[in-house]
């Protein structure tokens, strides 16, 4: 399967429309990322049931400040619309398939459970801070 070139304009859509996305954050001036490619264009073709994308991140420049994308080739993995993967650096191939197989074997309710868990415990420290802010004052 070839892989999709996500923008500003179809990012949304294709992370709703797909279950499971991998997304490459490269540049053509970026030898890393050229020495990414075909590794990745490979995992492609042996896993033609996920959706691999990328982001030129010279042309996206929005895209790519959204995601805090500091470094180049990122990948990242999109399940259910949640990001549960991210890391820079161009992965070899063996370390791009296990990434792979684990991000198959997520029990992907634990991980929204997680999620939210994780979001309360920052919205109450959120309010904890505000009401230390208001008694400061």
């Amino acid at each position: 399967m070839s892989t999709i070139e996500l923008t500003k304009d179809n990012f949304d859509q294709v992370v709703a429309d797909n279950d499971f996305l991998l997304i490459d954050f490269w540049a053509s001036w970026c030898g890393p990322c050229r020495q990414f490619a075909p590794v990745y264009e490979k995992a492609s073709e042996r896993h033609p049931d996920l959706v691999f994308a990328k982001v030129d991140t010279e042309a996206q420049q929005e895209l790519a400040a959204a995601f805090e994308i500091r470094s180049i080739p990122t990948l990242m993995i999109v399940r259910d619309n949640v990001a549960v993967f991210a890391q820079p650096g161009a992965l070899p191939e063996p370390m791009l398939e296990d990434v792979i197989g684990q991000a198959r074997g997520l029990d992907m309710d634990e991980v929204r459970k997680s999620v939210a868990a994780a979001q309360q415990g920052a919205a109450a420290k959120d309010g904890a801070a505000a009401q230390q802010g208001e008694g400061a004052q």
